[in-house]
């Protein structure tokens, strides 16, 4: 694994912020201390994913620009990038 941080993208647009993006902006602040300099959590205005309903409901999460948390909680979204971050350990 490469020592640039995984992008974790938090959808703010108004959709997924009322349904629960707020309170995932504090992600950060919930991150095992093993993998939080792993990471950087960032808020986009809005990921499109609402367009595509395969990716199930608001709120909306991207990771690693390819992988989508849909309804995402706290701990879904950890879980997905401890999973995201050992697969990238594997291909190292």
């Amino acid at each position: 694994m490469t020592d640039e941080k995984l992008l974790v993208e938090i959808c703010v647009g108004t959709t997924c912020f009322v349904l629960g993006a707020a309170a995932l902006q504090s992600l950060e602040d919930f991150l095992p201390s093993e993998i939080k300099d792993k990471v950087d959590v960032v808020g986009s205005p809005c990921l499109n994913c609402c367009r595509n309903r395969n990716d199930g409901n608001a709120p909306f999460v991207r990771i690693g620009g390819k992988h989508i948390v849909g309804n995402a909680s706290i701990q879904k979204v950890i879980a997905k990038i401890e999973e995201v971050l050992a697969e990238g350990q594997k291909d190292a």
